[in-house]
């Protein structure tokens, strides 16, 4: 008996995978009759591998092909868990983690997701940064920008420049300028039909094609803001060899000064096929990802590097001129939850910048934003109210562990955390405080989710409304 799945499947995609497999397509049809996994991706910027294993109250697998990443079972509700709130980890089908683990970032660089929403390969990549260097992240869909801050937000990350601008128009502003960019490019989403059959439902032929002709565009507009040594990461969730070898070909011919390098292996993987493109040798170099072949769904990925040496860097941001009693402000309130340092760095008042009341903590990366449509340039601070300055949810998100002396740190199945995360006030033993009175740092496990007044023993909830759970 045929299953629902694969009557969803639509007959000419069916023949096309069926020319391009060849006996590799039985196996592949029996794919869709197996469950879809779930994956989990955890944030190593703010918790190491091992000692999230220690407290996830979950039971969770590695993956074999991502060192930060982790399968879950279906019946688990890895949102629902304060860890998540954290920014502790991200929710990431296994498969599509694979790009962001096969570009090498390295902290100080400066790195562009293109089409980033909602934010996996982004909050990978902005982990890897550490806090140094710079994220410029970019959605066209403006809805889709402030899904993708959210998820940047809840990973604490402060170099961040989350754009909603059409990508030929960021050509103009950073010109041969990103170490490292990832073009996880639209496509027809073949590779994720298990997953979603909204999916089967809507595919024709002519989508691979009119799809083909928007990657390229963005192709070019990736290659001519990458420097000279830097690299490229082109994805698709697509198997359509018209997304995927066939760009990757007509890229190469338009744009020599690139050419493809190899990525870290794993055995589940299988190769591009230049008989898909133009019979170019070097498309072996290419990945693809099938779900008869590995726990995950259908994923293609190509790394290019180009020619020559990287210049010198943008430089550092220029000096702010903040006022006094802004400054002052700020600092009691640093005093009172006695900060040491953001994000592992010592805090820089020349980063600060004060719009309309609301304060920012820019990247420390000077560079081109004028005249881009942007949703965010830094990390969001806090609030500037009458003589007092009010933390915003995003900075107690960028804080790691011990960064802060006043915390007030929960166990992982303390059922506080959840009247907490629904915005109650909690009762707070003597004991649990770091001060009798005063802000605090409410965490779980020592990580922080977000900030309390602590007066009388009741901590008054100051967990955004739109964050609540």
């Amino acid at each position: 008996m045929v299953s629902d799945k694969l009557l969803a499947l639509p007959k000419a995609f069916l023949h096309r995978m069926e020319d391009m497999l060849g006996d590799d397509f039985e196996p592949f049809l029996a794919a869709y009759e197996q469950p879809r996994t779930y994956g989990l991706r955890v944030n190593t910027a703010k918790i190491s591998c091992e000692e999230f294993e220690q407290i996830v109250p979950f039971e969770v697998k590695k993956i074999p092909w991502v060192s930060n990443g982790y399968f879950y079972n279906e019946d688990v509700r890895p949102s629902r868990c304060a860890l998540y709130q954290a920014g502790l980890y991200y929710l990431q089908e296994p498969s599509a983690m694979t790009p962001a683990s096969r570009i090498p970032v390295e902290p100080g660089e400066y790195v562009l997701d293109m089409c980033a929403a909602p934010g996996g390969k982004a909050t990978a990549v902005g982990s890897a940064l550490k806090g140094e260097g710079l994220l410029v992240a970019n959605d066209i869909s403006t809805t889709r920008a402030r899904a993708l801050l959210r998820n940047l937000e809840l990973f604490g990350i402060p170099n961040l420049f989350v754009a909603n601008e059409k990508p030929e128009k960021m050509v103009n502003n950073f010109p041969e300028f990103f170490h490292k960019i990832i073009l996880d490019a639209p496509c027809s989403g073949e590779g994720m039909f298990r997953k979603e059959e909204a999916l089967a439902r809507d595919w024709t032929p002519e989508k691979s094609e009119e799809l083909s002709r928007i990657q390229k565009q963005l192709c070019l507009n990736a290659a001519d803001m990458l420097q000279p040594g830097g690299q490229m990461l082109y994805s698709t969730c697509t198997f359509a060899p018209c997304e995927d070898e066939q760009i990757i070909s007509w890229l190469l011919r338009e744009r020599p000064e690139l050419s493809l390098i190899s990525m870290e292996d794993y055995e589940g993987f299988s190769t591009g096929n230049p008989e898909w493109g133009d019979g170019n040798p070097q498309l072996k170099k290419c990945v693809r990802i099938f779900p008869h072949k590995m726990q995950g769904e259908g994923h293609f990925l190509a790394l290019l590097q180009k020619e020559g040496t990287a210049g010198p860097s943008a430089g550092t941001s220029k000096t702010s001129r903040l006022a006094a009693d802004i400054r002052k402000y700020m600092e009691e309130f640093f005093k009172e939850i006695g900060l040491k340092t953001l994000d592992g760095q010592e805090f820089d008042w020349n980063r600060v910048e004060v719009r309309a009341d609301k304060v920012y903590y820019l990247p420390s990366v000077s560079c081109n934003f004028r005249g881009l449509t942007f949703i965010r340039n830094g990390l969001y601070l806090g609030d500037l109210k009458k003589n007092r300055f009010e933390p915003a949810q995003p900075l107690a998100l960028a804080f790691r562990k011990n960064e802060a002396e006043a915390v007030i740190s929960l166990s992982v199945d303390d059922p506080r955390l959840e009247r907490y995360l629904k915005g109650e006030t909690l009762t707070i033993e003597p004991e649990e405080a770091a001060h009798s009175k005063g802000w605090h740092l409410l965490c779980v496990e020592g990580y922080p989710l977000g900030f309390g007044k602590l007066v009388n023993g009741t901590l008054k909830n100051k967990y955004p409304a739109g964050w609540r759970v």
